[in-house]
């Protein structure tokens, strides 16, 4: 049995690690890279694996870096299931599809402004090619183990951080290995704490916050005084936030605000059909997360939905007081970057960042005091008051995983640190040695391991 780390290597994105267990190949996670370029452009390279040769996929959950890159490697030649859980199969059919419609797009405009240096510029894939990758999903449930040879099993176990995100465990023969995906919090308001692991031979695991802790402030009270004094000024409010995930978030702590009355009753819009759909699966598994039904009924009654492009515009020439939620997160596509065009260069609004940017991003540009980012062609100034709600993050940061990692009744033979940035890895590996005294490994691109 080996591992072959083809992604999330001293990066955060692009999640893809190959599992040889003897002629069986199965594949964990096929993300997407994203941020700087030297990662992206491994998304345009050769695969390192010829996909007719991997009998499967396994996701552990839907965000674009860890499932993005499905739709080129069915393209070439990849014929097997993608197995995930039922949830996360539900929210691939709005991601990926998305994903497609938006590099479309993208392409269509840099090829009509001619600001591309590719001629013309093209799409890694399309939303035809998206919807078609599709057909090779099959959902599987939680904590049950399912076959793929006689001597190996594979089991989904609920990671909390996004609806259907698991832990993925491999038993094969007498040895198990267990990828954390993105590992989830253990006091989230809404999802449900990560499952408690007791033992894994092997553990890959994430280490995003792997050199941070977060803000012990309440997100519900730092939000509450953004918007009031960007309400205060007449600004406009605009969190850039992944679809799937800090959107419901978001929605739920305006929820609690306006409830409570300690914000304006200004309009609440949501800017992306995307982000409207994945609410909708999200009140859909209520079993998922804290929420009941009828309370994830009110959450979702607080925005106003855009639908249109016209609509999303027609946001753009208002002045009034308002916030708008709007995808992509990390500013790296989609309708909040012409929001950002318009409102960013304007001292009265404000930009509210609730996830983790990556580096490369404008996002992370922003974050990091840049004050122009480029967008479809042009230099936009940002003006705008920049807050980072660090709190708001789906991610354990380092002292929650050593807390989960903590009830593990025997050390692994070996723990691979993976979809952090090198610092952040780095850190992560120091703590876990100098806490535990277990063997870690931060693994290089294309780096395989054998494991006994």
């Amino acid at each position: 049995m080996q591992i072959t780390f083809l992604g999330a290597t001293k990066t955060v994105t692009g999640s893809k690690f190959l599992m040889n267990f003897g002629d069986k190949k199965v594949l964990v996670d096929c993300g997407m890279f994203q941020g700087l370029k030297e990662f992206r452009l491994r998304n345009w390279v050769k695969f390192p694996v010829d996909p007719k040769h991997i009998d499967s996929v396994v996701l552990t959950h839907a965000h674009i870096d860890h499932s993005g890159y499905l739709p080129v490697l069915v393209k070439n030649g990849f014929n097997g299931k993608v197995y995930c859980s039922h949830a996360t199969k539900d929210l691939c059919a709005l991601l990926l599809p998305d994903s497609g419609y938006i590099q479309e797009e993208e392409a269509k405009f840099a090829n009509k402004h001619g600001f591309s240096k590719h001629k013309p510029a093209l799409p890694l894939y399309t939303l035809q090619e998206a919807e078609h990758t599709l057909e090779y999903f099959r959902a599987i449930e939680f904590k049950k183990a399912y076959k793929i040879d006689d001597e190996t099993s594979m089991t989904l176990i609920p990671a909390g951080h996004i609806l259907g995100a698991s832990l993925v465990q491999f038993k094969h023969y007498n040895t198990t290995v267990l990828f954390s995906g993105d590992l989830g919090r253990p006091h989230d308001p809404i999802m449900h704490p990560p499952t408690i692991i007791q033992a894994a031979d092997y553990l890959i695991l994430e280490s995003t916050y792997g050199n941070r802790l977060h803000n012990k402030v309440n997100p519900l009270d730092e939000l509450c005084e953004i918007i009031n004094r960007t309400i205060e000024r007449s600004g406009t409010v605009i969190i850039p936030a992944f679809a799937v995930g800090r959107a419901q978030h978001l929605l739920y702590f305006i929820y609690q605000l306006k409830l409570e009355n300690r914000i304006p009753n200004i309009p609440i819009f949501l800017d992306s059909p995307l982000a409207k759909s994945a609410t909708g699966i999200f009140h859909q598994y209520s079993d998922l997360h804290k929420l009941s039904p009828e309370l994830s009924t009110k959450v979702c009654e607080i925005p106003q939905y855009i639908h249109s492009k016209e609509e999303s515009k027609a946001l753009d020439q208002e002045a009034y007081p308002k916030v708008i939620i709007s995808a992509s997160g990390m500013l790296e596509g989609g309708r909040v970057l012409h929001h950002i065009k318009m409102f960013g260069p304007d001292p009265r609004n404000s930009i509210v960042f609730v996830g983790y940017q990556a580096s490369g991003t404008r996002g992370a540009d922003i974050i990091n005091g840049k004050r122009e980012i480029r967008a479809y062609g042009e230099t936009v100034p940002v003006n705008a008051e920049v807050c980072v709600l660090s709190n708001m993050s789906a991610h354990a940061d380092y002292e929650e995983i050593l807390e989960w990692l903590s009830h593990f009744n025997h050390p692994p033979k070996k723990v691979f640190i993976t979809h952090g940035e090198p610092e952040a890895a780095e850190s992560l590996k120091q703590k876990i040695e100098e806490r535990y005294k277990w063997t870690c490994v931060i693994p290089d691109y294309l780096q395989t391991e054998m494991l006994s």
